[in-house]
């Protein structure tokens, strides 16, 4: 094989390479835009005046995450399954946020954390890796950990909020 031919062939699986990776943005970029819909749905809970419409937000939240449910089994299509850690860098962050905003949708919903298997679920994709695309447990961890710090907060600032205004209408 003559240095011409072994870079040509090299060249060759590069852009192939290239042409999987391209695919797979699109998909997460429309991965992206729903998880923007879901945080702004689930926004709107942080206001005190919105407590009763709560159980709607997380309705929609769900509904929405019936859209992810269709977008994830077309980036099932675009890489083959032995080769998910090659191109789980384009689909990680992502994947993070939404179990972000599952764990804040049960936590809404039940108050209660949720787990892998749950967040799994409600997101169409598997726990265990041999079964193909699937929520890694770093994935799963981080996710998990944004909300608990921002329900710790948020439920500080909510909470002296409420003290605050039942106060001063006792006054």
């Amino acid at each position: 094989m003559s240095v011409t031919e072994m870079f040509s062939h090299i060249q060759g699986f590069l852009s192939a390479d290239q042409d999987i990776r391209e695919e797979i943005r699109k998909v997460v970029q429309g991965l992206e835009q729903t998880a923007r819909e879901i945080l702004t749905v689930l926004q709107s809970v942080h206001q005190p005046s919105v407590f009763k419409e709560i159980p709607s937000k997380c309705a929609k939240a769900r509904d929405l995450f019936c859209t992810f449910k269709t977008q994830i089994g077309d980036l099932k299509t675009k890489f083959p399954v032995e080769q998910y850690y090659r191109f789980h860098e384009h689909w990680r962050f992502v994947l993070q946020r939404l179990t972000f905003l599952a764990a804040f949708v049960v936590y809404l919903e039940s108050e209660n954390l949720v787990t892998r298997e749950e967040v799994a679920q409600i997101l169409g994709i598997e726990v265990v890796r041999e079964k193909g695309f699937h929520l890694d447990i770093e994935d799963y961890l981080a996710g998990v950990n944004t909300p608990i710090y921002i329900l710790f907060q948020k439920n500080v600032v909510v909470g002296c909020f409420l003290n605050f205004f039942l106060q001063s209408r006792m006054q």
